[in-house]
């Protein structure tokens, strides 16, 4: 994993992002599970600097601690409030990107119909873009990260959900309810009368291979063990490792991106084994009839600051439209 200083940084130096991309600052936050995290950019020096904060926060009163955060990093760079330009925001559920309201919240009630871009706009007087994390990570993995020399991606997130982000001719692609890319949600399995169909996200998330886990035997509340020697673990991944080169396989034939970006810490902590694995097994899958090359399959590069670095791309896009 690069340092994401230095690919954020190089990228601003090779880009016009309108009249207003060579002065003031645009920030970039992170409102998810693994605390809060900021990102700021001096569009005159072409600086990046970061900054995280752990909290126990997970209800609407997080996205105070994400502007405090925010506040917090613009204190460091003498008038970067009063030239604030742009904020772009991260959400972990869908989101309203029209609205600027959260949608849905899967794993924490009581942030549905929340107005994030209101609520940032007025904290920091400067106009708001939010949108859904996976889609922030799939935009900054193409400016800056695994996907910064080609148009089209798609971002596929291994964490406490599964989700995805479309990037085509370089812009995010939201669909037509702004929730293209949720794959995670999509039934992998036809539906009985017994119980709901499971999903990519009851399979391939960090609950799903807990639970998968445990049913054969092997208790854990840890990805580490998970992606360790034990027989049963590495019975759990083989399973997650064929589903996930499906996935990967239906996605190539359906979207011919130029390149699929995995990411989250699922990914991460499987790392480069689990990743080669997935990219054997997806040949067993693709039909080549249809497809006559393979789609690189790669790790994302910008690691635990990507939500706020996508923060920052989908406001820096922003400024030139």
């Amino acid at each position: 994993m690069t340092d994401p200083t230095t690919l954020v940084e190089a990228r601003l130096g090779h880009d016009n992002w309108g009249v207003l991309g060579q002065q003031g600052y645009v920030l970039g936050l992170d409102i998810g599970g693994y605390g809060v995290r900021a990102a700021l950019v001096d569009l005159h020096a072409g600086r990046y600097t970061s900054m995280h904060r752990d909290t126990s926060e997970r209800g609407p009163r997080l996205a105070d601690e994400a502007i405090a955060l925010g506040q917090a990093l613009l204190a460091t760079q003498p008038g970067a409030a009063e030239r604030l330009v742009r904020v772009g925001a991260g959400f972990g559920g869908p989101i309203d990107t029209a609205r600027g309201e959260v949608l849905l919240a899967p794993r924490t009630p009581g942030w549905e119909g929340f107005p994030l871009r209101e609520r940032l706009e007025g904290a920091f007087g400067a106009a708001a873009i939010v949108d859904n994390d996976a889609n922030l990570i799939a935009l900054a993995e193409a400016l800056f990260g695994a996907g910064r020399d080609i148009q089209h991606l798609f971002y596929l997130h291994l964490s406490t959900g599964v989700g995805g982000g479309l990037v085509l001719n370089g812009h995010l692609y939201r669909g037509a309810n702004t929730t293209a890319g949720e794959i995670g949600h999509a039934a992998i399995a036809i539906a009985d009368a017994a119980a709901d169909p499971p999903t990519l996200e009851h399979i391939l998330s960090i609950s799903g291979l807990l639970r998968r886990a445990a049913a054969l035997g092997l208790t854990t509340d840890r990805l580490d063990v998970i992606f360790g020697d034990d027989p049963v673990a590495r019975r759990v991944v083989a399973e997650a490792t064929e589903q996930l080169a499906l996935t990967l396989a239906q996605i190539a034939a359906l979207l011919d991106p130029q390149r699929i970006v995995v990411g989250g810490v699922v990914a991460r902590s499987g790392g480069t084994a689990f990743l080669d694995a997935v990219r054997q097994r997806v040949q067993a899958y693709v039909g080549h009839a249809v497809i006559r090359h393979t789609t690189p399959i790669v790790a994302s590069e910008l690691g635990f600051d990507s939500v706020a670095i996508g923060g920052l791309a989908v406001a820096l896009q922003s400024l030139s439209e």
